[in-house]
């Protein structure tokens, strides 16, 4: 199964990895391959994460706290935010009506 960023999770995700490569150099690429293990985890399971909305689902990175917020569209995993957990839970919301 495929998988895509929404935008503006796609420039999320790599702010974040920017700031942990500021903070430690490796820590960014740390981040990124934490991502994209819980991708690979979703696209073998789609549905086994917990549901956050209608339709969407959140995986929760193990290591860094931050979550994925995921929806099956077309066959697709299409990923609406890479949220650290202590943002507003519903920040990305507006995304869904773009």
């Amino acid at each position: 199964m495929s998988f895509s960023f929404n935008d503006e999770a796609e420039l999320e995700f790599l702010e974040a990895i920017d700031y942990f490569e500021r903070r430690l150099v490796g820590l960014g690429d740390d981040f990124a391959r934490e991502v994209f293990a819980a991708i690979v985890r979703i696209q073998l399971d789609p549905e086994s994460w917990p549901r956050f909305g209608p339709g969407i689902r959140r995986y929760l990175t193990d290591r860094f706290p931050y979550n994925i917020i995921y929806e099956i569209v077309d066959g697709e995993i299409f990923i609406w935010a890479v949220m650290h957990q202590s943002r507003q839970p519903g920040y990305w919301f507006a995304r869904l009506e773009d």
